[in-house]
């Protein structure tokens, strides 16, 4: 848990949970709490000491952003051949950037935002940065997560004034449209659509404020929407899951738009994982205690790396966990 990432405080929260809640089904945990003042090969290799030290039967990944969800721990994991919970190198990388993995949505026949990149050295005037839009807008980096550096921009100053805000974390910069409609949210788990989330900021934008702040945001789970639309937004979040090349968990943002349509915008491979983080409050709409998800994910990493054996959590000896909250 922890990193080098702007989202380090979230992650230990998530790490801190999945933590006690593994240790309730009888695994023996170990939690490692990654310094955020490491740069992104210093904590390869604080990580790398770690695992020889400790030698797990299995890794959970509670890291978000930086180092958890770009790939590189999910190759470290591969290259000492310890096995970890979540998608793969690949998969994580093409996750965490915004523009390659909007492409590889559109592909697969996905609706998205129309959007641009522009690059905030060269974006002085705000209407060619805009790109032929209208404002409202929405300005993101391309490789973070937790909405950090997200705005919305309503005029040319804002705009100027959110890619400034973007560029702290990116040298690429996403533009898109701002979608009217219901914001919500669709974990996969094992290749399974859980149940909608609808998530309803009182900010008018859902960014790290609203997401962290207690009564800035109110979670509909699961959300009201009809039989019909919600297979049609539960079909839409599973093919965007496997286009990334996502495996055991994910989690897909998207808008349903006025006309009904789910608008993709992103997928997050490693989301929060507090008690309270919005896949185990849908996961528990089916039953699933956040326990027993902690533990359903770390089975999961173990029967790949057992060659398809069939694993019972307390049986299997030490488990490391690697918690970063969310």
């Amino acid at each position: 848990m922890g990193g080098p990432s702007p989202e380090h405080a979230i992650s230990l929260k998530s790490g801190q949970g999945v933590t006690e809640a593994l240790t309730r089904r009888g695994w023996a945990v170990s939690s490692l709490i990654v310094p955020h003042e490491l740069t992104v090969d210093e904590a390869i290799q604080f990580v790398r000491v770690a695992l020889q030290r400790e030698n797990p039967d299995a890794v959970f990944l509670a890291l978000h952003g930086v180092f958890g969800e770009d790939g590189a721990i999910q190759q470290l994991c591969e290259e000492v051949g310890i096995a970890y919970t979540g998608s793969d190198p690949a998969a994580s990388r093409l996750g965490m950037d915004k523009i390659a993995s909007r492409l590889r949505f559109e592909g697969a026949g996905l609706t998205t935002p129309t959007w641009s990149v522009v690059d905030p050295a060269a974006s002085g005037d705000p209407a060619r940065a805009l790109g032929g839009r209208t404002f409202p807008v929405v300005v993101k980096p391309a490789n973070q997560g937790s909405s950090i550096g997200v705005s919305l921009a309503a005029d040319g100053p804002q705009l100027t004034q959110a890619i400034r805000e973007a560029a702290r974390y990116d040298t690429r910069i996403l533009i898109e449209s701002f979608i009217e409609g219901r914001e919500l949210t669709v974990g996969v788990v094992a290749d399974q659509p859980l149940p909608i989330v609808e998530i309803q900021s009182h900010r008018g934008l859902f960014d790290y404020t609203a997401k962290y702040t207690p009564g800035e945001t109110t979670y509909m789970v699961p959300a009201a929407v009809p039989a019909r639309i919600a297979r049609r937004i539960q079909e839409a979040a599973l093919i965007a899951h496997r286009a990334v090349g996502c495996r055991d968990l994910s989690r897909v943002d998207l808008i349903l738009d006025r006309r009904g349509r789910p608008v993709i915008l992103e997928v997050n491979t490693i989301p929060g994982f507090t008690p309270t983080s919005l896949l185990p409050k849908a996961a528990a709409c089916l039953g699933w205690s956040y326990d027993v998800l902690c533990e359903r994910l770390t089975t999961m990493a173990l029967r790949r790396e057992k060659s398809g054996t069939q694993t019972n959590g307390p049986n299997l000896g030490n488990l490391f966990v690697s918690p970063l909250l969310r």
